[in-house]
């Protein structure tokens, strides 16, 4: 039986981690399903109706309306599209960042693996949401950047790369720690031996077989991201209206928490849910890309 076989029979006995992969395809297709949803029901998701405010849930507005008249359910999954493209790409960024840093430690060794070890404990040893934030409320204008600040898409990409920045350091443990066990292995000494490049050996050869852990690391960072971002967008320095997420729509509920309180319910439901089930889908992915010595039976 091939390896990706037998992991995913593992993965289909972790009944967590089906129902968080459920769980996050569910979300994900609604997401992406906004668009077709404001064409079928000929709603404009920005427009503000404030004849319609507060408005009760009916089959015009599945969920009502806020405070400004806008359909909360569109606003909802708007902001999960944001949301969640946002922790993939930042958790793909760090991955990647990680990855590169741990491969070059690991491999190469000497004195660079211990420079880049001691990077690694600077960066886990400042303290992280505060570093966030003092990040993200630098001003572009200050910097010479003009009004690029006020534009969306760079602040997105301002989060992703903020994010990335500072959560790079557990791939690059995972990666580094997995490469000194594989440059021992005898498939990287032959191909050493038959003078293949040290990058070729560290991208064919290692970098193949330590894609297990950072499968599992790459996916928890997804919920932890989610985390960061909703935290940021709810202090201000996030995702800034009128794009939607669901930290800034957490935000503006919070001054309507007694008027509407589902106003902040529904975005906190699918914080709550998307990060529950990230967190199962990994608990899972590393059960079944590396299972436990005790699930391997007796010598």
């Amino acid at each position: 039986m091939s390896p990706s076989r037998r992991a995913w029979q593992r993965f289909r006995r972790h009944l967590f981690g089906l129902a968080g992969l459920v769980v996050l395809a569910l979300l994900t297709g609604a997401c992406l399903s906004a668009g077709w949803l404001a064409a079928a029901l000929e709603i404009d998701p920005a427009a503000v109706d404030l004849f319609g405010q507060f408005g009760s849930p009916s089959a015009a507005h599945p969920l009502g309306q806020d405070d400004l008249g806008r359909d909360v359910l569109l606003r909802l999954l708007l902001g999960g599209q944001v949301s969640l493209s946002v922790a993939l790409a930042a958790a793909l960024a760090a991955a990647s960042l990680g990855t590169a840093i741990g491969l070059a430690a690991g491999y190469l060794g000497g004195w660079l693996d211990a420079l880049l070890m001691r990077l690694v404990d600077s960066v886990i040893a400042l303290p992280l949401l505060p570093l966030l934030i003092v990040l993200a409320a630098i001003d572009p204008a200050k910097l010479g950047l003009g009004d690029l600040g006020e534009d969306q898409g760079f602040g997105l990409a301002r989060i992703v790369i903020i994010v990335a920045l500072v959560g790079w350091t557990t791939p690059a443990r995972l990666v580094r720690g997995a490469t000194l066990a594989a440059r021992a292995q005898g498939y990287v000494l032959a191909a050493r031996a038959l003078g293949a490049a040290p990058i070729a050996i560290a991208l064919r050869h290692i970098l193949p077989n330590v894609s297990g852990p950072l499968i599992v690391a790459t996916t928890l960072a997804a919920g932890q991201v989610i985390l960061f971002e909703s935290a940021l967008s709810f202090l201000g320095l996030g995702i800034q209206p009128p794009t939607p997420s669901w930290g800034n729509m957490l935000t503006g509920a919070q001054e309507l928490i007694w008027q509407a309180p589902m106003l902040a319910v529904y975005p906190g439901l699918a914080i709550f849910l998307t990060v529950i089930a990230v967190n199962f889908l990994g608990d899972a992915l590393q059960d079944a890309l590396a299972p436990r010595t005790s699930e391997r039976g007796p010598l």
